[in-house]
């Protein structure tokens, strides 16, 4: 039977727990960009097997991530080999061949609720009613912020549905690693499930190498992807839902649009509309209240 369990740290946000927050925001408010740039030369196969490969390969150099997983857990990382890193992987990659990057991480912000479900089915009680509020109130917030974007796009129902599937697996992912980071941590838990969806990968990778064409800008986006975006983010991931749990944790996926809307403004000089300055403020109240003890 799968299970989830409890953070290590029941009391309010530390600054370490913040810090992962702020880094993990950084990296994969980013990543969708990633992904677009890379699916430009790449085909989607192959942008989704190099992650993983490139991911895995960075956490397998430290030597520390090739501790040895007890044969009863291996499960658990099964789970999050496949729900957590390959099904995502390439779900995205296909997604946004049809689906605008705004409109993705919108819906991928849904993973906090998702989480908090499944929490709840697998027997987790450990949030109050203040922090459920939070992650309504910062849901609601992530929508206000990606309405303008979203409202009148024509979105593929093929696409939307993969994204889903991926938020579904990461839901999953935050709710199952929980007690194998307590026990492990989670650079053995990341990199023993990174090598697993990389090998899951490898078929539709190199069958995707004919259709690719090898530019130096894709490639550069692959390769922060993978060692960055997938690699070393999954491991703060991991790290994080551990501590605090996978419904407080989880709610780094609130902090995604307010990055990409706040590089929007100061890099591409995009205007923010007054919906979405309420959006930010309502993702700020739901995270602060999500963090208390």
């Amino acid at each position: 039977m799968t299970a989830t369990g409890t953070g290590s740290r029941d009391g309010a946000f530390a600054a370490t727990d913040w810090a992962i927050i702020v880094s993990l925001a950084l990296i994969w408010g980013s990543a969708f960009l990633w992904i677009a740039i890379g699916l430009d030369a790449l085909s989607p196969g192959v942008v989704a097997w190099l992650r993983l490969v490139l991911g895995a390969g960075a956490l397998l150099l430290v030597p520390r991530a090739r501790r040895r997983i007890d044969r009863a857990d291996y499960r658990g990382v099964l789970i999050i080999a496949l729900a957590g890193n390959a099904g995502p992987a390439m779900f995205y990659a296909v997604a946004e061949q049809e689906l605008d990057s705004a409109v993705a991480g919108m819906i991928t912000s849904a993973t906090p609720i998702v989480t908090l479900v499944l929490a709840f089915a697998l027997g987790n009680r450990a949030v109050t009613r203040g922090q459920i509020a939070g992650l309504v109130a910062g849901f609601a917030g992530v929508v206000a912020m990606a309405a303008p974007d979203v409202l009148g796009a024509d979105a593929p129902m093929t696409g939307v549905g993969l994204v889903l599937l991926a938020v579904l697996g990461y839901a999953t992912t935050n709710n199952v690693v929980v007690p194998l980071q307590q026990r492990y941590g989670g650079l053995v838990v990341v990199a023993h499930a990174q090598v697993i969806a990389a090998i899951v990968l490898t078929p539709f990778g190199l069958a995707g190498l004919s259709s690719s064409e090898f530019a130096m800008g894709p490639i550069a986006a692959v390769v922060f992807l993978g060692i960055v975006g997938t690699g070393v983010a999954r491991v703060l991931s991991a790290t994080l839902v551990g501590r605090a749990g996978p419904q407080r944790g989880s709610v780094v996926a609130y902090f995604v649009p307010v990055v990409a809307v706040v590089l929007g403004v100061l890099v591409r000089d995009e205007s923010i509309a007054a919906i979405q300055v309420g959006g930010l403020v309502l993702v700020l109240l739901g995270a602060a209240m999500i963090s208390r003890r």
